[in-house]
């Protein structure tokens, strides 16, 4: 089982997890020629993509449904609120109605075979999601967009091998930027993104021995940095190491137990085989 995020950020997301047998990329927000050319880094192309899973209806995660839908029929996958915000959307243009599937928060959709498990998220969007995709005993989580997490976000994500996860803005940058203070606002509210450090806190939940990777992604342009985001996550699950073993919790695994990324949002980062 592979993963690789082709483009992530606040411009545009686009990630592909597949197994020998079966491509599927998570939202196409980002143009059809990049995300052809992110594929063709892969040795993949388009007409081998068997499902376009939509976590929801921005830009930044739509961008390309409407000229690779229509191009190369491949089949969506999306909660019925997304796809009815998709279909009003003038940007995304006209797609076929049988190219629409609806989905579920957790009820699994089997696309050969891959399992997929939508995850309800707190986003402010139609009706968002986010993926557990997994391929026998391998599974992987893509989960961006989310203001907030409780413990079912945990719950559902529990037990990933892999895993992307939002970092989107570090705090003080988005507090003293340029940005509008509504803006600001819906950022920072349980409907917007999760902060460097509030990454960090839901990663330390779901620390395990099986972790083989995590990917830090939609890292805002504006409010974020490579390196801030990376260290701030860093000190968050050092310090949730260090709280488990002074209070007698035995600790299998730290931050130095798996590697750690940063997603690029201009470029494809490296394959993770899991």
């Amino acid at each position: 089982m592979r993963i690789c995020s082709i483009a992530s950020g606040s411009s545009g997301n686009c990630i592909y997890v597949g197994s020998q047998a079966t491509h599927l990329l998570v939202d196409v927000g980002i143009s059809g020629k990049r995300t052809e050319e992110g594929l063709r880094n892969l040795d993949l192309s388009m007409k081998e993509i068997d499902g376009i899973l939509i976590t929801h209806e921005h830009a930044d995660h739509i961008a390309g449904l409407g000229v690779l839908g229509r191009k190369y029929g491949v089949p969506v996958y999306a909660t019925g609120g997304t796809i009815q915000a998709i279909r009003s959307s003038s940007s995304v243009g006209e797609l076929p109605q049988e190219l629409f599937h609806e989905i579920r928060a957790d009820e699994k959709v089997i696309i050969k075979d891959l399992v997929c498990n939508p995850i309800a998220i707190s986003h402010d969007a139609a009706q968002p999601v986010a993926y557990r995709i997994s391929h026998g005993r391998k599974k992987v989580g893509i989960v961006t967009d989310l203001g907030t997490y409780n413990d079912y976000t945990v719950e559902s994500l529990r037990g990933m091998n892999a895993l992307l996860l939002e970092a989107n803005h570090d705090v003080n940058m988005l507090q003293v930027g340029r940005y509008p203070y509504y803006l600001k606002q819906r950022i920072l509210g349980e409907k917007g993104h999760l902060s460097n450090e509030r990454a960090g806190q839901l990663l330390c939940e779901l620390l395990h021995d099986g972790l083989e990777a995590v990917v830090l992604g939609h890292l805002s342009q504006e409010n974020n940095l490579p390196e801030l985001a990376f260290e701030a996550v860093r000190v968050e699950v050092t310090m949730a190491c260090a709280r488990r073993e002074s209070g007698g919790e035995r600790t299998d695994i730290g931050f130095g137990d798996f590697p750690m990324y940063v997603a690029s949002r201009s470029r494809p980062s490296a394959a993770i085989q899991i």
